[in-house]
């Protein structure tokens, strides 16, 4: 007789698979196959046990399956799963929106729309500015990332792999050096003067985009001098400052939004990633005459701000605050930086640079004294995959690509970041010896 049993599955077994039907320009960190994972921990088809020290890409704070998020998203499923917001409306999206425009960091009233992805929101952000500017130039910075989309790819401050093989871009987007090591916040602001000189005059600008925190870029910190100095730039030309939080928000940085650790105010703020707590969604908040200059019919999609997703987010709110959440960034990020600052002081370990970022939102880079850029991009990678292999999922990022990032879920136990951290300081050590 036949046996119609399918094969348990392995990594291996599923990595055949995947390079047969899935194209290579989706790019995967890992040789791990999920089966099931809760708050901090994954287990692989396998039945091993790691560390998550990678949150989905920063998109589980309140990390995996959390209760309260399974618990929505069950109770919205008794109802319905889909009408398109544009066809008929639901409470959850306009609960959700009045929660976010509540806690929006500006003066005045807000309004928020939904989206699926971080790229739709970058995207649509620019659109309300042009729209309610009449103008079409955008300004992003070298290393920001905003997404894989056209418009989105174009904003992204990085070639490779982002741009290189996709030909012309979509036009009247310009780049200026981001602050960092041996550019400062007035070479940034010198080379913005140019650009107004040259190339674009502010009256044609539509909006200046930055991400607080650079996230893809190398978690590079946005000088408070610098988004001050953008502020008044935008004020005096009526220029509209997007924030791109999609990384950065919903309590990883030890605030709400991390903006919010500058002073100044936004005009739109894009969110995606951990609004939702592992369910698609993004959005953009704004001040609400700029959210009212676009149409009806100009803006949406259709799965854009879907019931199960603003349910799951209505609960991350509420996990946020029931948890203290962003308190518990702030600790952790201390936790964090401690320890990454004593592997920075010893000869033993792979060198490693000291750590940055804000609240939980951390890093370090790879240094390899003496060796290029592109060797210390393979340190990284290499550190990551020796971690792996110890059960720690952790990922690199940096313009370079020689930075290890850390965006472990802020609801994982100091026991367990101990743990994680103990298995990268042995890939540290290991890599040094290798």
């Amino acid at each position: 007789m036949l046996n119609t049993t399918p094969p348990a599955a392995t990594n291996a077994a599923l990595l055949v698979r995947r390079q047969a039907a899935v194209p290579r320009g989706v790019s995967v960190a890992t040789p791990v196959f999920a089966d099931r994972a809760e708050n901090a921990e994954l287990w692989d088809v396998e039945g091993r046990r790691y560390i998550d020290f990678a949150g989905g890409i920063a998109v589980l704070n309140v990390g995996h399956r959390h209760p309260k998020v399974v618990e929505a998203v069950q109770k919205q499923l008794e109802h319905f799963t889909h009408t398109a917001f544009q066809v008929c409306a639901y409470e959850p999206y306009i609960e959700l929106a009045e929660k976010l425009n509540a806690r929006a960091p500006f003066t005045g009233p807000a309004k928020t729309i939904f989206f699926t992805t971080g790229g739709e929101a970058t995207e649509n952000a620019v659109k309300i500015a042009r729209a309610a500017t009449g103008r079409t130039g955008v300004i992003a910075f070298c290393g920001g990332f905003h997404g894989r989309t056209l418009l989105a790819t174009a904003m992204t401050g990085k070639v490779q792999p982002y741009k290189a093989p996709f030909g012309t871009l979509p036009g009247e987007i310009y780049h200026v050096p981001f602050p960092d090591g041996d550019v400062t916040v007035e070479d940034s602001l010198k080379m913005l003067g140019f650009l107004f000189a040259s190339d674009i005059g502010p009256d044609n600008v539509a909006a200046i985009i930055i991400e607080p925190v650079q996230g893809e870029g190398g978690f590079r910190i946005a000088p408070p001098a610098l988004l001050r100095h953008l502020r008044a730039l935008c004020d005096q030309h009526g220029i509209k400052l997007i924030a791109d939080e999609v990384q950065s928000g919903f309590a990883r940085t030890g605030k709400l939004f991390g903006i919010e650790h500058s002073g100044i105010e936004p005009d739109l703020i894009c969110v995606a990633k951990s609004l939702a707590g592992g369910m698609p969604l993004s959005g953009v908040i704004g001040r609400a005459d700029l959210m009212d200059s676009v149409p009806p019919g100009g803006l949406g999609g259709t799965y854009a701000g879907a019931p199960l997703a603003c349910a799951a987010a209505l609960a991350v709110l509420d996990v946020i605050d029931e948890e203290k959440l962003i308190d518990r960034a702030n600790a952790m990020g201390e936790r964090l930086k401690a320890r990454i600052a004593g592997w920075h002081k010893r000869t033993d370990l792979l060198p490693i640079s000291q750590p940055r970022g804000l609240g939980a939102m951390v890093a370090f880079d790879v240094l390899e004294r003496h060796a290029g850029e592109e060797r210390r991009a393979g340190f990284a990678a290499k550190l990551c995959a020796m971690a792996c292999e110890k059960g720690l999922i952790v990922l690199a990022c940096g313009v370079q690509g020689a930075t290890v990032r850390i965006l472990t879920p802020l609801t994982a136990s100091d026991a367990l970041v101990d743990e994680g951290l103990d298995i990268l300081e042995q890939a540290l050590l290991d890599a040094a010896k290798a």
